[in-house]
Formats: structure tokens, C-alpha cells, sequence
């Protein structure tokens, strides 16, 4: 007859599980997942790889442009080497923030996550907090870099340095929107908790949605156009105000700010209510 053993007992629980702890779990998924390292690499391979291309290509060109042409990039130097590795970025950002909370109910891992970790607001709170800091070190990382790349490969023709008026403020609020950017999608994956759809959102609101509003008369179209969350935010890579932007820099990033806080409030009710 085989004698039955007892299993050894656990310790007792000296302390609830908080904040610490899903933020540390947090940090685990979203480093140990191979396409997370490999889409951060993507993006920035590609969009400086593409930046420094255009820019090379634009000085190879540049006797060959009319002078008022030169003059519009003279007005605008950051448009080359900030603004167009930002678009790149963004994408890669868009789906990075969707798929941080929309893989975990695509696979069903998300009931195992609440399982461990009952409290959903602080399930949420550690995704955000987590994916917020790492999107504005990437995307602060990658702002430098794409400036000082840049600025070498157009200084023969179009000096820039940060101590320009608005640059260095540029340069920052660029890897601040890629953060709230990252956000504002999360914020589209917890409320629709599908990957395919939510990127579709995302990226229709902020490739097509956005620039349709400029097609609208008067001054309300104007205005809609103004206040649309990405293209308020945009503002902020701009180093001076145009005459015609209803919105300053900052002003713009605090709305796109106010949008993203917005939805990642009807986010955490959702979260919170309904079944995973």
C-alpha cells in the first residue's frame, strides 16, 4: 500500500498584491516579448534609415531648386530630419499601444492575468504606467538621434542646432507625442479589446480622419481640424507657431493630452466592468 503525503504548506500571505508587483509583472511581458524588441528596432532602423535617405537625397538636389523653395526649407528644417522619422514612428507606435492589452484577450491570457491580480484598475494603471515610460524613453532616444543625424547631413545647406529658437522644445515634444501617442492607442485596444480593429481605428483617425477634417468650409472646419487629437499635437514638433494654428505648441500637446486622457478614462471603466 503506498502511503499518502501531504503536501507542504504554504507560507502564509504577509501583504496583498498592489501596485509594485503588477508593474513589475508588467515590465516582464512587455520585455520578453520578441516582436516588442523587434518592432522598436524596426522603427527606428527605418525611420532614421528613411530620414537620412530623404535628406541626403534633398541636398544632392539642392542647386537644382528654385529659391523659394530653398527658402521653404530654410523656414522649416526640422520638417526633414524630425517630422518625417515622427510619422514613420508613429505607426510602429500606433500598433505597439493597441497590441500592450489587445493580445492578452486575443490569446485569453488577459483571465489569467486578473486571476493573479484581481484588482483591475491596478491592472490597467501598471500598463499604462509601464508602456507610457517606455515609449518616452524610446521616443526621446530617437528624437535626439534623429536630429543629430540629420543636422550633419543637411549642414551644408540648412544650419540648425538646438539652441535655436523652438528647436530643443521641438526635439523633446517630439518624443513626448510619441508617448502620448502610444497611449492614446492602448486606450483604443482596452476599449475595443480587438488587435485588428483597434489599429484600424487608430490608424484611420490619425492617417485619414485627421487630414479629411482640413477639407471642411468655414471657420468651424477650421477649427474641427484644429482640435483633432494628432493634429493638435503635431503642433508641438513645429518650431514656431504658423500664423494661422488656433493652437500654440504646448496648447496643442495638452489637447491631444486631454483626448488621450479622455479615452483612457472610459477605457478604465470598461475594464472595470465588464467580463474579460
Amino acid at each position: 500500500m503506498t502511503a499518502l503525503t501531504l503536501p507542504v504548506a504554504l507560507p502564509p500571505a504577509t501583504r496583498k498584491a498592489g501596485l509594485g508587483g503588477a508593474l513589475r509583472s508588467e515590465w516582464t511581458k512587455i520585455r520578453t516579448v520578441r516582436s516588442t524588441i523587434w518592432s522598436l528596432v524596426a522603427m527606428a532602423g527605418i525611420s532614421i534609415g528613411l530620414m537620412s535617405l530623404i535628406a541626403w537625397a534633398t541636398m544632392h538636389r539642392w542647386g537644382r531648386f528654385e529659391p523659394r523653395e530653398q527658402a521653404d526649407l530654410l523656414r522649416h528644417p526640422l520638417e526633414i530630419i524630425l517630422a518625417r522619422p515622427v510619422f514613420v514612428s508613429q505607426l510602429v507606435v500606433a500598433v505597439l499601444g493597441v497590441m500592450v492589452i489587445s493580445a492578452e484577450y486575443t490569446t485569453g491570457m488577459i483571465r489569467s492575468t486578473l486571476q493573479a491580480q484581481p484588482r483591475r484598475l491596478t491592472v490597467l494603471t501598471a500598463k499604462i504606467a509601464v508602456f507610457a515610460i517606455l515609449m518616452l524613453v524610446v521616443g526621446e532616444l530617437l528624437s535626439f538621434a534623429a536630429f543629430f543625424i540629420g543636422r550633419q547631413l543637411i549642414a551644408a545647406h540648412i544650419p540648425v542646432h538646438l539652441g535655436d529658437p523652438g528647436v530643443t522644445r521641438s526635439v523633446i515634444g517630439a518624443g513626448l507625442y510619441l508617448a502620448v501617442l502610444g497611449l492614446f492607442s492602448l486606450a483604443f485596444g482596452a476599449i475595443l479589446r480587438h488587435t485588428a480593429g483597434a489599429i484600424t481605428a487608430v490608424l484611420g483617425l490619425v492617417l485619414i480622419v485627421s487630414n479629411l477634417t482640413g477639407l471642411l468650409p468655414d471657420s468651424w472646419g477650421h477649427h474641427i481640424n484644429a482640435w483633432m487629437p494628432t493634429n493638435a499635437g503635431q503642433l508641438i514638433l513645429q518650431p514656431q507657431r504658423a500664423p494661422d494654428d488656433l493652437l500654440g505648441p504646448w496648447q496643442g500637446l495638452g489637447v491631444f493630452a486631454g483626448w488621450t486622457a479622455l479615452l483612457l478614462i472610459v477605457a478604465a471603466v470598461l475594464f472595470r466592468t465588464r467580463d474579460a
